[in-house]
């Protein structure tokens, strides 16, 4: 049982949620996150804390950035695209259980400063941002350290706020590499 509560956005994601791992969830309905819907999220988010498990898209993106602003200490938990992808539609409701089980063992905090540890120059040095291959990369490097997909300036903050050691991003790198 997972102790914090997993902030998702529909009733299906809960339906795959539940074949994975046994927690308790709060469907946020889409992005007009009702009055009723909010307070419920407030209140898990202070007795028992929440993760935040949006689907991998646009509209998800924009949930997960509004929550984290009403809850700055919300855990994140990201599927990669290309595992919460199937029947023409993308969602956490797409994904398998092993890629959820996968993406709620790394577990982020949105930190308030960033660590500038890294920068633009990192992203092209390691192509991820300015060559053709450089979506395919970040997809691969931020689905190996739990960070999920962004575009180039989405995926530089989550490296800076996220708590992403220059270790752990040079061992990704090398992995994609070496594949």
């Amino acid at each position: 049982m997972i102790k914090q509560v997993l902030v998702v956005e529909g009733k299906s994601d809960i339906q795959r949620i539940a074949q994975a791992v046994e927690a308790d969830c709060i469907a946020t309905e889409g992005f007009t996150l009702r009055k009723a819907v909010l307070e419920t999220i407030r209140v898990a988010y202070e007795k028992r804390g929440i993760i935040i498990l949006t689907d991998p898209d646009t509209a998800g993106e924009r949930i997960r950035r509004f929550l984290t602003k009403k809850f700055p200490n919300a855990q994140h938990a990201f599927v990669p695209r290309d595992e919460a992808f199937a029947n023409d539609d993308i969602g956490i409701e797409q994904a398998s259980p092993e890629s959820i089980r996968k993406a709620l063992e790394v577990l982020h905090i949105e930190l308030l400063e960033s660590s500038y540890e890294f920068t633009s120059q990192d992203m092209v040095r390691y192509e991820l941002s300015g060559f053709p291959n450089s979506v395919a990369n970040r997809a691969r490097v931020g689905a190996a350290l739990g960070i999920g997909y962004g575009n180039g300036k989405q995926f530089l903050y989550r490296l800076n706020h996220y708590g992403i050691t220059r270790e752990a991003f040079t061992k990704a790198v090398e992995f994609i590499q070496e594949a």
